[in-house]
């Protein structure tokens, strides 16, 4: 069991290294809520996946700080003691609202499993202690451009490289980069960019043995998405379809996927984000973990997630300088075979820079009984 005594909203904003552009934007800067609730026994923080703006999800932050604040704390406060796995339950009556909920539950994690000396990995089922990693590469001014932030990533020793595409912006440079990289395992991501009437778009991807294509259409089609993988050779992998272990049952027994992306501020938490790996890995269907360009918060969470058995491909767990030229906490580092260190200690297993932390504060309210 597990008593919150106070919950603190902090609004971090990091400068990327270099812009981020999908299909639906560009970001120059990751703009976080931080949660950090406080127990009897210490603290722990959490992280909330959200955008400044609703283009991935209905989801952004500014909605978020407004639940977590008005809702999800007062609510969390006002149960008392409550078991680490029913926090799904405690807050269920709240619709919606995933990646707040995620991002609440994540900090209570942390500060119950550093009660108990435990790992998040450990608690969550993790069979490994490194994870292999891929990136994700956004669109990119030119090709030239592209092929070079491909090489350098190739070079650091990704396992994968993801392209970011859209109509006018696919099969263009994805070819180049294949034909420059003959051996590298390739994915796309379109970010549900295109319609079912693009199939002569996808039949020309498919000649480019790309590991699969990630969230081609719309985020509601799943019965367009199985008309598609019935039509193209390339693996579907859906992504923003996914918000709950029955939509990920629904898409595999429809066959609009052969492949799942696990985000679990998507899902609603990393205990839902173990449903859903629990439901692909039932099927048969291999899992891996997503990112939204997180700080070390929430990638030490990923990375943990990432170790269960079914998450057998390569995610978008990169290293911090990937994103960050400094991260909030100490930074992730990818090995020369590709793979990263899952943390090992108790909790998220990972310490802010206090100093960093404050540099990048926007504001902080603290939410008590």
């Amino acid at each position: 069991m597990i008593e919150v005594r106070a919950v603190e909203l902090r609004l971090v904003s990091l400068p990327l290294r270099r812009p981020f552009r999908t299909s639906f934007g560009e970001e120059a800067t990751k703009e976080a809520i931080l949660v950090r609730v406080e127990t009897a026994d210490g603290a722990g923080f959490g992280e909330c996946a959200a955008s400044p703006v609703p283009r991935y999800s209905e989801e952004f932050n500014a909605s978020a700080w407004l639940v977590l604040r008005d809702h999800l704390a007062p609510a969390l406060l006002a149960a008392g003691p409550v078991e680490l796995e029913g926090l799904g339950e405690l807050l269920g009556w709240i619709r919606g609202h995933r990646m707040a909920k995620a991002a609440l539950e994540m900090a209570v994690l942390d500060a119950g499993l550093r009660a108990r000396d435990v790992s998040l990995a450990a608690f969550l089922g993790a069979e490994r202690d490194r994870v292999a990693c891929g990136v994700s590469v956004g669109i990119a001014p030119s090709t030239e451009v592209l092929l070079e932030q491909v090489a350098g990533f190739v070079e650091a020793g990704y396992r994968r490289v993801k392209l970011k595409i859209e109509p006018s912006w696919d099969v263009g440079p994805v070819t180049a980069v294949r034909e420059a990289f003959l051996d590298t395992p390739i994915s796309v991501d379109a970010n549900a960019a295109y319609r079912l009437s693009d199939l002569p778009l996808f039949e020309a991807l498919d000649a480019l043995d790309l590991v699969y294509v990630e969230q081609p259409l719309g985020h509601e089609d799943l019965l367009e998405h199985a008309a598609l993988a019935r039509r193209i050779a390339t693996p579907v992998c859906l992504d923003e379809s996914i918000r709950s272990p029955a939509d990920a049952r629904a898409a595999i027994e429809l066959g609009a996927c052969q492949v799942v992306n696990v985000k679990a501020g998507r899902v609603g938490g990393l205990l839902e984000a173990r449903r859903v790996h629990d439901v692909a890995l039932e099927h048969g269907v291999p899992v891996w973990c997503g990112g939204m360009l997180e700080t070390g918060v929430g990638r030490a969470a990923n990375l943990a997630l990432a170790a269960l058995p079914g998450f057998t491909m390569p995610g978008d767990t990169s290293a911090s300088d990937r994103y960050f030229a400094e991260d909030l906490t100490e930074p992730f580092v990818l090995e020369a075979d590709g793979t990263m260190a899952v943390p090992p200690g108790p909790g998220l297993g990972v310490e802010h820079v206090r100093s960093r932390l404050e540099a990048c504060t926007v504001s902080t309210l603290r939410v008590a009984r």
